[in-house]
Formats: structure tokens, C-alpha cells, sequence
């Protein structure tokens, strides 16, 4: 796993909107913050942009975010939100020069699309807080803990809630979003959770949307052989009209019930203001524990 170098003083990042549009003004408390901490940001061109949906056309925000990867002297690339529309470009990215000169990737949600193709290279990359986490109150801790990782390289992340099912293990971790985890299945960036920690997160959903999208983990085998599953944040989760019988959470332990994995759930990864930054890639001893849980990562960058 290529692992890309801490930032410094005079730093070079990015800000590209691969997805979703922005409002006026999303990005400004994410500059300031970031030059802050003595980096130097630069935005995309197409960054403002608006195309329905979208933050501009498919091949302006794919040829910000392609500028990005090749520019030599940008040594970080954070995402400006999520939503949707990674997908829509990620199979026309070059990563070539990205793998001669490996920087971070920073971001989470439709971002896990990203994560995930950085994966099958074999590059390391930060789920966690994006351009528009700057402004949520209550974020700071999410934001001063993604300063750590970029600039000290370590971090921790402690669960709060018991453990569906204790145990000691350490392993790469992967994972992201449930949704576009399940929607890399068949495709060139289909997840590999063999003897992995999967970290997994999710907003918005039906319950049965969320016991389906696990069915389909389970029969794609991926599920079969991890080192540990840790839950994050399941937010704005409801049964609708009818109700499904099952909240979220036991959904996740029904199906996770044959294996005899860790389990571990309360961790703040996803959609909420507390949201630490995990490396994807990099190599995590999960401690499982009745009342609390940790992620520690083992290997230093």
C-alpha cells in the first residue's frame, strides 16, 4: 500500500467538486481553516459550477479533479461534499501519475466511490470530513482530528457503544459508504474484504433498504471472511410506511450472527458533525470490547 507523505507548512491542497453542487460561499470556512494551518489551498476552476444536479458538467468536473491528480506540485486533493456523480467519472480517471506521486484523497460518502478505486492501486487515502464539514457546528473535533492525520499521521477512534461481539484483531481497513460500497459490486472497483476490516456508514435509508443492501454483502461473500466489521454512524434511518420489524442495528447483527468476526458499533464515521478521519488502507488493531470499543492504527505512515 503506497502511503502519501504528511503535509507541512506551505502544503499544497485542492479543493474539487467531483458530485454534488455547492451553494455561494460553501467553501469559505474550509479555506480559512485551512490556511490556518499553513497550507496553501488552490479550487478547482469548475469548483462553483452548477449542472442540475451536479457541480457542473461531467467532463469539467472530471478534468478539475484529473488537473489535481497530475499537478506535481499539489501534494492533497480534498473533496468539496458528496451527493452524487463520482461514478459518473470515475472510470474515465487516469490515476498513473497518482501512483508515480501519491497524495491524499480526503473525503467520504459518494466519495467512497473514489476510495475504493484507490484501493485496487493500492493507494491509501482519508475517509472523513470534506470541504463543506467546515462550516457544521459541532464539527471541530471531526475537523482538528483530520489536522492530526494529515500533519502527525496517527489517530485513534474510540466507540462509545458496547460491541455486538467482542474480540482482538488487526487488519487493513476498508469500507465506507453502504450504498456505494454495494453499488461497487460487478464493477472494476468492487470492494475486497478478504481478512479486512470493514468500516461501514450510511444516512437517509429505509430500514429494509438497509437489511436488503446487507443480503446482497452476504451473497456477494462479502461478508464471509473479514477480520472485523466496525459500524459507524446510521443516520435518518426509518422503517416508512410499514414497519419492517427490526431496527438498523439488528438487521446488522442478524445477518453478521454466523461469523465469529468482532463487531463493533457507535463509531463516529458518517453523516454527522462528529465524523473522524480513518485511513483507508491503512492497518488498524480493532479492540471489541463490552462498553466500549477502539480502532487504533498500528502502522505509522
Amino acid at each position: 500500500m503506497l502511503f502519501p507523505n504528511t503535509l507541512k507548512q506551505g502544503s499544497k491542497i485542492a479543493i474539487i467538486a467531483p458530485a454534488g453542487r455547492l451553494a455561494d460561499g460553501a467553501l469559505k470556512e474550509a479555506e480559512q481553516a485551512l490556511t490556518s494551518w499553513g497550507l496553501e489551498v488552490i479550487s478547482g476552476r469548475h469548483v462553483y459550477d452548477q449542472n442540475s444536479y451536479f457541480a457542473g458538467l461531467d467532463n469539467d468536473r472530471l478534468s478539475d479533479l484529473q488537473w489535481a491528480l497530475d499537478d506535481l506540485e499539489i501534494d492533497a486533493i480534498l473533496f468539496a461534499r458528496g451527493g452524487y456523480g463520482t461514478t459518473r467519472i470515475l472510470d474515465d480517471i487516469d490515476f498513473s501519475k497518482l501512483k508515480n506521486h501519491p497524495k491524499w484523497l480526503i473525503g467520504f460518502s459518494d466519495i467512497t466511490a473514489l476510495h475504493l478505486k484507490l484501493q485496487t492501486l493500492g493507494i491509501a487515502s482519508i475517509h472523513g470530513p470534506m470541504g463543506t464539514s467546515f462550516g457544521i457546528k459541532d464539527g471541530f473535533n471531526s475537523i482538528e482530528a483530520l489536522k492530526k492525520i494529515l500533519i502527525n499521521g496517527n489517530l485513534d477512534l474510540i466507540s462509545a457503544l458496547p460491541s455486538s461481539r467482542a474480540g482482538v484483531v488487526e487488519a487493513e481497513v476498508t469500507g465506507g459508504n453502504l450504498a456505494l460500497i454495494v453499488d461497487s459490486l460487478g464493477t472494476s472497483s468492487e470492494i475486497d474484504t478478504n481478512n479486512k476490516i470493514l468500516f461501514l456508514e450510511e444516512v437517509g435509508e429505509k430500514t429494509y433498504r438497509i437489511d436488503r443492501m446487507f443480503r446482497q454483502l452476504l451473497r456477494a461473500g462479502k461478508l464471509n471472511n473479514l477480520a472485523g466489521l466496525v459500524v459507524g454512524h446510521f443516520s435518518l434511518i426509518d422503517d416508512g410506511d410499514t414497519p419492517f420489524g427490526q431496527s438498523w442495528k439488528e438487521v446488522i447483527e442478524e445477518v453478521t450472527k454466523p461469523f465469529a468476526y468482532p463487531v463493533a458499533f457507535g463509531f463516529n464515521i458518517g453523516h454527522e458533525p462528529e465524523n473522524r478521519p480513518i485511513i483507508v488502507g491503512g492497518v488498524y488493531q480493532l479492540k471489541a470490547r463490552e462498553g466500549s470499543s477502539i480502532l487504533t492504527m498500528k502502522i505509522n505512515y
